[in-house]
């Protein structure tokens, strides 16, 4: 029996955690869930027993909200996810949130040793540095939920890392992938976020109609793998039936395949080394043919760009790319920008950005709260 803390409960990577806890009762249990929406908290809490909630808002600790079983602690503000993922009886901390909102969380549990499963992939693009150094240092284990990275994972499971030659993660290209790059300018919220295979939650579905969901795993495999990010390649495919490939020295190339369907690489985090039975169907390959790849258009994704250019950059150039991208779509989503001028204010940002050390934490913060403001202004010139 593994025992989770699940960090952004009530999103949709954490419902789909849930739902994989639901399918295997007798394996995994919920020590804690938190998250912002206090409704779904509560509902989370009455079906799966949860004896530790955390809100993650802005609130003084009050009386407990309606809703909530009957022995429930609650705890509050933005440090009850660090509290509840360092909890002694956690066996698996999964940060399900999104943004700058998992960093501290995520910090904290490596440096208390725990096995992490990360879908976050702002933590590792900020501050991989820091949070590779500390999972070293306290014997912690991060172990991907996103669909690419626990395709590398999976791939690389047995094979002598001096033998890979380079990492290629596969691109849908999101909900815009076939519009016309004059037409982008008036695309609508709504437009963006009808993404033709996978069910995801707002910011980073703009961020594959953006690409910069792809660029922003790009800069996560380096820290995962300990690859040269001029050796991970992106890839665009379709159908999101083939997930990440690794090709070798030899030339040879190795590839997972499978439904597009998150609960996949979520059971896998939690489960492995075991594999247990899953609630996805089976990929039909004949189904599922041709497999269609193709070069990223160039100048057709310039959020990609940019994540790639912050990059190479380093220092604290990624955390002025998340910062600025997480206020940017924001901007976009409520209607206050267009969705040509996501990549012109993270660009801008980057451009009067003076960078610091990647290597210090307090540096890391410091430039995502500067590249959050610097974007607003941005906006509002």
């Amino acid at each position: 029996m593994r025992t989770l803390t699940i960090l952004g409960s009530t999103g949709s990577i954490g419902g789909q955690t849930l739902d994989v806890v639901a399918a295997h009762p007798e394996r995994l249990r919920v020590l804690a869930i938190a998250g912002r929406n206090r409704e779904r908290l509560a509902a989370q809490a009455r079906r799966f027993a949860v004896p530790l909630v955390g809100i993650a808002a802005d609130a003084q600790a009050g009386a407990l909200p309606a809703g909530f079983p009957d022995g429930t602690r609650v705890l509050w503000g933005h440090q009850a996810l660090e509290r509840l993922a360092t909890h002694p009886a956690a066996d698996v901390v999964v940060v399900a949130t999104v943004g700058r909102a998992g960093l501290d969380a995520t910090l904290a549990a490596v440096r208390a040793g725990k096995r992490v499963a990360i879908a976050n992939k702002e933590v590792l693009v900020m501050a991989g540095a820091v949070i590779t150094a500390e999972a070293a240092a306290h014997g912690a284990t991060i172990v991907p939920i996103d669909s690419e990275h626990s395709a590398l994972w999976q791939c690389l499971l047995g094979e002598d890392r001096g033998g890979v030659g380079a990492l290629l993660l596969t691109a849908s290209g999101g909900a815009l992938r076939d519009c016309d790059p004059a037409t982008l300018e008036g695309i609508t919220p709504e437009e963006a976020l009808r993404h033709p295979t996978w069910v995801m939650g707002p910011k980073i579905t703009v961020d594959c109609a953006t690409l910069m969901n792809k660029g922003l795993e790009v800069l996560e495999a380096h820290w995962l793998f300990d690859v040269p990010m001029e050796r991970i390649r992106v890839v665009m495919h379709p159908s999101s039936v083939v997930h990440a490939l690794v090709q070798f020295r030899d030339g040879t190339l190795k590839a997972q395949l499978g439904v597009p369907d998150m609960k996949v690489p979520i059971q896998f985090a939690l489960s492995y080394p075991e594999r247990w039975t899953a609630a996805a169907p089976t990929l039909d390959l004949v189904a599922a043919s041709p497999l269609v790849f193709a070069e990223p258009p160039p100048g057709r994704y310039p959020c990609l760009d940019l994540a790639l250019q912050a990059g190479r950059q380093g220092g604290t150039y990624p955390a002025v790319l998340c910062g600025a991208d997480e206020v940017a779509v924001q901007l976009f989503l409520q209607r206050r920008i267009r969705f040509t001028d996501i990549p012109r204010l993270i660009g801008a940002a980057l451009e009067r950005h003076v960078p610091g050390d990647e290597r210090d934490i307090e540096q890391i913060i410091a430039a995502d709260a500067w590249a959050r403001d610097e974007c607003r202004r941005q906006a509002a010139v």
